[in-house]
C-alpha cells in the first residue's frame, strides 16, 4: 500500500456532499501526499494539539512546573466533552489538565490551559513550526454570540499533519516536548474516526518496541456541527502521520454526517495498510 492509494481513498469522497481534506506523511521514508490539504476549515478539538504543544514546550523548557495548581474559574467552565464540570474540586495541576484535554478532550481543562498560556503564545508556536493556517480563535464556548468568533479554531489538514510529524520526529521545539505531546496523544479515548477500522492496540503503554501485535495509534479528534477531524500517527512497519478533516453543510441532514464518518474511516483503513499491516 502506498501514499498514492491514501490520496485515492480521499478522492473517492468527491461525489459525496462534503469536503474531505487529507494529508499523510511517511515519517521515515519522507514521502507525503495531500488532497484538499490546504483548504482552511473548522477543525474543532483537533486544534487542541496546538495548545498541548505549547504547554509541552513550556514544561520541557522549565518555564512551567508540571505540578503547578491551576484554579478552575467560572469563565473556564464549558459543557460538551470532558469530566471537570462533574468533578468535586476546583484546583488541578497543569499536567492533570493536559491529560484531561488529550484523553477526553475536556473543554473546561482546555479553557483553563488556554487562559494560562494565552492564544498569542499558541500563535507564536504555530509560526515557529511553519503552521501558517492553524489558529485558535477563541476559547470553547457553550453558546457563540454575535461578538464571538464563529468557531473555536480553523486550520488545514496539511498543518495538522505537519504538527504531528514534528512531534513524531522529535523536532517540535525539542525531543522532550515532542515525546510528551505524543504520550498525551496516546491517551486519547476517541478512536471512532481514523482508527475505527484499524487493527490497533489502544491500551499498550507508550510506544513499545516491538509492537504488541497490530498497530499503535496516537491521535486527537475533533467534533462539532458539520465537522469531523482527526490528526495523529499510525505506527507499524512505517510511521504515518496524518490529518483528515471532513466538513459538510448541516442542511443536508444526517445522511451527510454518516457519509463523512464513513469517508474518514475509509481513509483510516488505507492509512493503516500504508503503515505496513492490513486493516480488517
Amino acid at each position: 500500500m502506498t501514499l498514492a492509494q491514501v490520496a485515492a481513498a480521499a478522492r473517492r469522497s468527491a461525489a459525496l456532499p462534503l469536503t474531505l481534506a487529507v494529508a499523510a506523511v511517511d515519517i521515515d521514508g519522507g514521502g507525503a501526499v495531500g488532497v484538499d490539504d490546504e483548504a482552511v476549515l473548522p477543525v474543532a478539538s483537533a486544534s487542541k494539539l496546538l495548545l498541548l504543544a505549547e504547554v509541552s514546550r513550556r514544561l520541557d523548557g522549565g518555564e512551567l512546573p508540571a505540578g503547578r495548581i491551576v484554579e478552575i474559574l467560572d469563565e473556564d467552565r464549558a459543557d460538551g466533552t470532558g469530566l471537570l464540570r462533574r468533578m468535586g474540586r476546583d484546583g488541578w495541576s497543569v499536567e492533570d489538565l493536559a491529560w484531561l484535554t488529550a484523553s477526553v478532550s475536556d473543554n473546561t481543562a482546555t479553557n483553563a490551559l488556554l487562559r494560562m498560556v494565552g492564544r498569542e503564545s499558541t500563535a507564536r508556536l504555530a509560526q515557529r513550526l511553519g503552521l501558517d493556517r492553524l489558529t485558535l480563535h477563541d476559547k470553547v464556548r457553550d453558546v457563540r454570540g454575535p461578538d464571538a468568533p464563529p468557531v473555536f479554531a480553523t486550520g488545514t489538514a496539511r498543518d495538522l499533519a505537519r504538527l504531528v510529524t514534528h512531534a513524531a520526529r522529535g523536532t517540535m521545539v525539542s525531543p522532550g516536548a515532542s515525546a510528551r505531546l505524543l504520550g498525551w496523544m496516546r491517551a486519547n479515548t476517541d478512536h471512532g474516526l481514523v482508527p475505527a477500522l484499524v487493527d490497533h492496540d489502544p491500551y499498550a503503554s507508550g510506544f513499545p518496541d516491538p509492537l504488541p501485535g497490530g498497530l499503535l495509534v496516537a491521535n486527537k479528534t475533533g467534533t462539532d456541527t458539520g465537522v469531523r477531524a482527526d490528526a495523529g500517527v499510525i505506527v507499524g512497519a512505517r510511521r504515518i502521520a496524518y490529518a483528515v478533516v471532513a466538513h459538510w453543510d448541516t442542511d443536508l441532514g444526517p445522511g451527510a454526517e454518516r457519509a463523512a464518518v464513513h469517508a474518514v474511516r475509509d481513509v483510516g483503513r488505507t492509512l493503516a495498510a500504508c503503515a505496513g499491516r492490513s486493516a480488517p
